[in-house]
């Protein structure tokens, strides 16, 4: 089993900035990519930004290109967000995902972690 850890959630103005982590743990497995979605009161669960370790290719939703940065460390099992210029919108519940098994699936699932952007 798999376990996503995520951190660095919180209450921030808009303008503002944070920085979200998520360390992944288990007994042997694979991590082909990791990434991030997020899920806001009322709406459905949705894509922010995905890096795959090999050649370090990053995905970002539309909505967040230009204001959110994904990076990470494969050799620890980490992936950051950080998010710049946040609007009121991009509140939400951010989850981390990973890729145990390089289909471009999110097999295991953070708890998450709450963002809420004040106006």
């Amino acid at each position: 089993q798999v376990q996503l850890v995520e951190s660095g959630g919180g209450l921030v103005q808009a303008g503002g900035s944070l920085r979200l982590s998520c360390a992944a743990s288990g007994r042997s497995f694979s991590n082909y990519a990791m990434g991030w979605f997020r899920q806001a009161p009322g709406k459905e669960r949705e894509f922010v930004a995905r890096i795959t370790w090999s050649g370090g290719s990053t995905y970002y939703a539309d909505s967040v290109k230009g204001r959110f940065t994904i990076s990470g460390d494969n050799a620890k099992n980490t992936v950051y967000l950080r998010m710049n210029s946040l609007k009121p919108e991009d509140t939400a519940v951010y989850y981390c995902v990973l890729d145990s098994r390089g289909l471009g699936t999110n097999d295991y699932w953070g708890q998450g972690t709450q963002v809420t952007v004040s106006s």
